[in-house]
């Protein structure tokens, strides 16, 4: 189908790209890489009367280290972050993933920003950004706000972020050197979204976990941070009664729907696969 018609802007500054929002409030759309928001106009399932393209504000683009944190801008490409020699060795698990959208074509052109932003809840990256835990920086009229990205999802395709605000940057703490992590994902295909995913990071010391994350995609109408299975992983030397009690932990919060991937059983039962491979792989890297 074609979309119907929208006014194009390709601002050259964040502040006329908020500008632009807060002239056109609701009847205006951000596009970053544009994979999920043009197949919804051709399906007439959005109708925005304005498109802002942020391709060119060159803010938004930056990779770089910042005091404690990894600041990624949100126009940074998914292919600029496998790329990433910085990220490579401070925080390998977001290369990881990011080989796992998609295919090459789409990660050429496919965002950090519009990955995390738009609350789709098959997108890889927001839980493992959950697992970082990383926080989100958004702009708009009143100024900047940071927002934890395990408080951002709200629903499906509805965020904590305002319709005149703007995604402009990811901070991630940077992870202590020698952590584990893993990003598992069961998918149909290659470039599929997950039937089940699960990233895992945490730190062992002297041989006992210290500090570990859980978090789940496409399980829920919003990616989930598994708290309590993080929580079962600690002071434990992750053996085969603590990663048990992670898994347990992590399938009771699932809730997928049924649907071409699956029954809903058979994805819950999918995502404990997945913790627990992750568990194992993390526990490995730390070592």
């Amino acid at each position: 189908m074609i979309p119907p018609g929208f006014e194009y802007h390709r601002p050259r500054s964040l502040d006329e790209a908020i500008s632009l929002l807060a002239a056109h409030d609701d009847a205006a759309r951000v596009i970053a890489g544009g994979h999920s928001l043009i197949p919804m106009m051709k399906l007439r399932l959005a109708a925005p009367e304005h498109l802002v393209d942020l391709q060119d504000i060159a803010e938004l683009h930056a990779i770089r280290s910042e005091g404690q944190n990894l600041v990624i801008g949100a126009m940074a490409t998914q292919a600029e972050m496998i790329g990433s020699e910085l990220l490579a060795k401070a925080c390998p698990i977001l290369g990881e993933t990011a080989l796992q959208i998609a295919d090459p074509q789409v990660r050429y052109v496919g965002t950090i920003g519009g990955n995390v932003a738009n609350g789709d809840p098959g997108n890889d990256l927001p839980a493992v950004m959950m697992a970082l835990g990383a926080v989100y920086r958004a702009k708009g009229p009143k100024g900047e706000r940071d927002i934890a990205a395990r408080d951002f999802y709200q629903g499906t395709f509805l965020t904590a972020l305002s319709s005149t605000e703007i995604l402009t940057a990811v901070r991630i703490p940077t992870p202590p050197a020698g952590h584990g992590y893993a990003y598992e994902k069961q998918k149909r295909k290659v470039g599929d979204y997950a039937t089940a995913a699960a990233a895992v990071v945490l730190t062992l010391s002297q041989g006992s976990c210290s500090r570990a994350a859980v978090a789940l995609t496409n399980v829920a109408g919003t990616p989930l941070f598994a708290l309590h299975a993080g929580q079962a992983l600690v002071g434990t030397r992750i053996d085969g009664t603590a990663i048990d009690a992670a898994v347990k932990h992590a399938t009771a919060i699932a809730q997928p729907a049924a649907d071409q991937r699956g029954p809903a059983d058979f994805r819950t039962h999918l995502a404990g696969v997945m913790v627990r491979r992750a568990i194992q792989r993390a526990k490995e890297r730390a070592a």
